[in-house]
């Protein structure tokens, strides 16, 4: 069977009676021993009592629709209103002129049942004060939790969430009175039972001892939002009102024009939440009306080194500082100006919602030295008006020319112009004083420093670059050398053998050898660097017999031994350079009476080739310290830049290279090098057992 209108409204009412006052009754228990005689308990209580006395009258009104009970229930409505903002307000501890407006809405609060026990319908004043009721209590909540301590917020979020509920559920209600003209059945008869969902969140505020009070620090931005949701609220109350009189008045259209007027009042609400002027004119006239201080310092740093610090998509980091320093003094746009490369002119290199300036500006010019010398921001309407403050300062033509110029700010860096922004004028009327001019000032210091730290990352990378350019370069002049040495090694022997039928042939393949590692190069320069690694597949048992054939060819003996065949990862050319380093190394250490050999083996999972002698040898020091050091060499003739090359290569490979030496019994040079796997482990396994 269902419930009828009035057996909902019964067990509602009922329900919140009862849960009111058992919490408000068992508050000695539920709080902490420190809390239960503050004045915010005390508050909490009589908040509590005075809910639970109005469902009990409203849950009287039902059984006995009287008058009086009606009016009571109105009296006790506005009274458990009072007590809830007495609350907030004795928790948030807000500054004396929140606290006067809390009284005047309460007052107004109280006028509630003085007009409906002089005979207005509840339509009528929902569209009065009692919509501002729920708007007052959102207002304090938000307070309260946007100021609420860390280490408190945790205590109240679970009061500021059901009060929210309650007040929010009282907004929609009062709302929908306004706006139809009458309140909705089903919302209001529930009211009383949402109302109750409050009472398990206090109770999980009171846990965690959420009635401590906390002092509210006030800040520019906090009393920038409270007074546009005051706006808001009581521009919504007008329009409420306004609505319900055209449509009371506006006869057979009155319906129509009430539902135009309220969408034609939103949008022109949404207008003014969105235009950039009014928020600036809002923020005037918090800073002059109720601190002593125009601007929050601590928010504007902030804010100041966020814009700078941001991620600009076109990498153009000079319209960053332009932003920043604009959104201080709500400009909507400006120039930035810095030196060009040379150094004789300032250009204007960035622009923020300002037209393209072509002209230039002579770094040695009276304006540029006004600024480099005094330090001083220039505010043009006063230039223009009073050059005798500027010590008769004459305004360059590019400044003059433009009407939307308003202060120029110099960018100092340890006593250099690195450039100045020019500012255009604020989206409201904004005097230069010397708050704001150290505030720009101040900004136009950290804007310095912020471009020539991106100037002197910017040189780092071309340098980088440029290092990067000669360190190829060195390594193709050193593959350059070693050729040029095989190729008069060959002249030499050329007028001894040059009859000798093999001298000529080996001779051409010489050359043709010499020619392919010049192409190489020359395509190395163009292009850049070889990769470091790829699907290559360099056969060390060739390569050994080239590097052993080549040493021939210089009339030395390099003793070869391929224990495996075996595939390495890596660009070939430059593999062969790395070993063929090592191996002229050892010739070069290596009298021709003794010994030099090179073996490639397979160990560990990688190829491996050694290459030993029995020459003179190095010392430990000379390893650790010089061996892999850039131009460090003992040769006469030598760039010491071979074995560095080497080492790197082998590194960018993922392999390494280790020496061991003793000086007078020669040296050992083990080179691990990735294998190049062609085929899987499981297929080399079936292929042996077979």
């Amino acid at each position: 069977m269902a419930l009828s209108f009035g057996q909902a409204a019964i067990g509602s009412y009922a329900l919140a009676a009862v849960a009111h006052l058992w919490l408000g009754a068992g508050l000695e228990r539920a709080a902490a021993a420190a809390e239960r005689g503050t004045p915010v308990a005390r508050a909490l209580r009589a908040a509590l009592l005075c809910t639970a006395a109005w469902a009990g009258v409203a849950l009287v009104t039902q059984l006995r629709p009287q008058p009086g009970w009606i009016g009571a229930a109105l009296v006790l409505d506005a009274a458990r209103y009072g007590a809830w903002f007495t609350l907030l307000v004795l928790m948030v501890q807000p500054r004396r002129w929140l606290r006067e407006l809390a009284r005047v809405l309460v007052l107004l609060a109280a006028l509630l049942p003085l007009l409906a026990l002089a005979g207005q319908p509840l339509p009528n004043l929902a569209s009065g004060v009692a919509l501002g009721l729920p708007v007052l209590g959102l207002l304090l909540l938000e307070q309260l939790y946007r100021n609420a301590p860390e280490d408190l917020l945790w205590a109240a979020k679970p009061m500021c969430i059901g009060l929210g509920c309650v007040f929010a559920f009282d907004l929609y209600l009062h709302s929908h009175g306004v706006l139809f003209g009458q309140s909705e059945p089903h919302t209001l008869v529930v009211r009383a039972a949402v109302h109750s969902l409050a009472v398990p969140a206090l109770m999980v505020a009171l846990r965690r001892h959420a009635l401590r009070s906390r002092p509210l620090q006030l800040s520019h931005q906090m009393a920038f939002h409270t007074l546009t949701l005051l706006l808001v609220g009581s521009y919504l109350l007008i329009i409420s009102g306004a609505g319900y009189y055209v449509r009371e008045f506006g006869g057979d259209w009155g319906q129509a024009l009430q539902v135009g007027f309220g969408v034609a009042a939103l949008a022109a609400l949404a207008l003014a939440l969105s235009s950039g002027a009014v928020r600036a004119h809002l923020r005037v006239f918090v800073g002059k009306h109720f601190f002593r201080y125009h601007y929050d310092y601590r928010t504007e740093w902030l804010r100041f080194t966020v814009a700078l610090s941001g991620n600009s998509d076109d990498g153009e980091f000079g319209s960053q500082v332009v932003r920043a320093l604009a959104n201080m003094v709500e400009s909507p746009g400006g120039t930035l100006w810095t030196a060009a490369a040379d150094g004789t002119h300032f250009v204007a290199a960035a622009h923020w919602n300002s037209p393209r300036v072509s002209a230039r500006e002579a770094a040695d010019s009276a304006f540029v030295n006004f600024m480099r010398e005094r330090d001083w921001l220039v505010n043009v309407q006063e230039l223009r008006e009073s050059p005798e403050r500027y010590d008769g300062l004459a305004m360059p033509a590019w400044l003059a020319s433009d009407a939307t110029a308003w202060a120029v700010v110099p960018l100092p860096v340890a006593h250099e112009l690195i450039g100045f922004v020019v500012l255009a004028h604020p989206r409201t009327p904004l005097p230069l004083n010397w708050e704001v001019r150290d505030l720009l000032k101040t900004g136009g210091r950290q804007a310095g420093i912020f471009l020539a730290r991106m100037r002197a990352a910017e040189a780092l990378l071309e340098a980088r670059k440029f290092e990067a350019f000669n360190r190829m370069s060195a390594f193709v002049v050193h593959d350059l050398k070693n050729i040029v040495t095989q190729l008069s090694l060959m002249m030499k022997n050329a007028k001894r053998l040059q009859h000798n039928p093999e001298f000529q042939q080996d001779m051409l393949a010489t050359v043709d050898n010499a020619l392919e590692k010049m192409r190489q190069l020359m395509l190395q320069l163009r292009e850049g660097e070889a990769p470091a690694s790829g699907r290559h597949g360099v056969d060390l048992a060739a390569l050994a017999q080239r590097l052993q054939h080549g040493a021939q060819s210089r009339g030395r003996t390099l003793d070869v031994e391929v224990l495996q065949p075996v595939k390495a990862r890596g660009h070939e050319q430059r593999l062969e350079r790395v070993v063929g380093h090592v191996v002229q190394n050892a010739l070069d250490a290596t009298p021709a009476d003794k010994r030099v050999w090179l073996r490639v083996e397979r160990a560990v999972g990688q190829a491996c080739v050694t290459v030993g002698d029995d020459g003179c040898g190095m010392s430990a020091d000379f390893i650790a310290n010089r061996l892999f050091k850039p131009f460090n060499t003992t040769k006469s003739g030598g760039m010491g830049i071979g074995a560095y090359e080497s080492a790197q290569y082998l590194r960018e490979l993922g392999g390494s290279i280790s020496v061991h030496s003793e000086p007078g019994r020669g040296t050992v040079v083990t080179m691990q090098i990735p294998l190049f796997e062609t085929e899987r482990p499981a297929d080399a396994f079936m292929a042996g057992a077979a």
